[in-house]
């Protein structure tokens, strides 16, 4: 019993969406050009689960480049209306179009002079007869038992509001980056907005030794700095090479005297390097792509080609990037 009452809950649903795709019609495409003209907000209103529904679809424009926000429409009633201009365009959701709330509003943002888009299921509604373009979102029959609890018609809002968003982002070619842009706490903003100057270790937690330094100084710095590397500089400070804990360690399996000797004699010249305005992303892929092993460390070269800092595979993994 309980999982048949799922299964046809779920089969309601599916079809309330299916039954969508027909209504995807000119009406539709002129709404979202519409929006696209738009160069102020969208302001998405509605009451009750048409305004959580709203809220979602207000944040999901936001987030992929259509600016918005949910106005409650009782507020709206009681001073909150001052947050829409003539250049907006309102999109009000109903299922029935007669909520009270939405339709005593209509008249003032008529006034104000900003477009309404209504999303509900009669044309013939209040709100369906007042709206600038008209978007069908009603279903034949609800999930409930009773035909009350607004459940396959929320369903069929928030997918239209999606495809609404979805319509918009491809017109206005809103890219991943972008996307980053607005979500910059996520794993996508970190990959794709990090940049090597972000996480790199700099100032004193650079290490760092001059063309004359001895390995066992190289050694010291190394183990001191904690990076399992050092990069070598010249007299005007300029980068010259890089020495690591594994091109000591395979010099160990060599000779055993050289600790004393100066730094340039086992330093690596055609060291792989990276700047500072890189992605992170770019460093991980420098370091992966290394032949005929990967490299865990990259020293950060400026434009003068002085070593700036260095950054570790291991900060990579920390912030996310991997």
């Amino acid at each position: 019993m309980i999982k048949d009452r799922a299964i046809e809950t779920l089969k309601i649903e599916a079809a309330a969406i299916e039954n969508l795709i027909p209504r995807i019609d000119d009406e539709f495409v002129n709404a979202v050009q519409e929006i696209l003209k738009c160069r102020s907000r969208v302001v998405v209103t509605g009451m009750g689960k048409s305004g959580h529904v709203g809220r979602k679809i207000a944040a999901t424009f936001a987030s992929t480049g259509t600016p918005a926000f949910f106005m409650h429409p009782a507020e709206a009633y009681h001073g909150d209306l001052g947050m829409i201009t003539e250049n907006d365009i309102v999109i009000a959701i109903s299922n029935s179009g007669e909520s009270s709330e939405i339709v005593n509003i209509l008249p003032i943002i008529r006034r104000i002079g900003a477009k309404i888009i209504a999303m509900c299921g009669r044309k013939t509604s209040s709100l369906g007869k007042n709206a600038d373009y008209f978007i069908n979102i009603g279903v034949e029959r609800e999930a409930c038992s009773f035909g009350l609890a607004p459940t396959a018609s929320t369903t069929a809002t928030l997918a239209m509001g999606d495809a609404i968003a979805m319509a918009l982002m491809d017109k206005k070619n809103f890219t991943s980056q972008d996307y980053a842009l607005f979500h910059p706490g996520g794993a996508l903003g970190r990959k794709l907005l990090l940049t090597v100057g972000d996480i790199m270790h700099k100032d004193e937690e650079n290490p760092i030794v001059k063309v004359g330094a001895t390995v066992k100084d190289a050694l010291f710095e190394m183990t001191a700095k904690g990076l399992g590397a050092v990069s070598v500089v010249d007299e005007k400070n300029k980068f010259v090479g890089i020495v690591t804990d594994g091109i000591i360690r395979r010099a160990l399996e060599k000779d055993k005297n050289f600790i004393d000797e100066p730094v340039e004699h086992i330093m690596h010249r055609d060291a792989l390097i990276i700047s500072a305005e890189k992605l992170a992303a770019a460093a991980l892929s420098v370091m992966e792509k290394h032949k005929p092993r990967p490299v865990t460390v990259l020293p950060v070269i400026d434009e003068k080609n002085i070593p700036v800092g260095m950054i570790h595979l291991t900060d990579l993994l920390r912030q996310g990037v991997v």
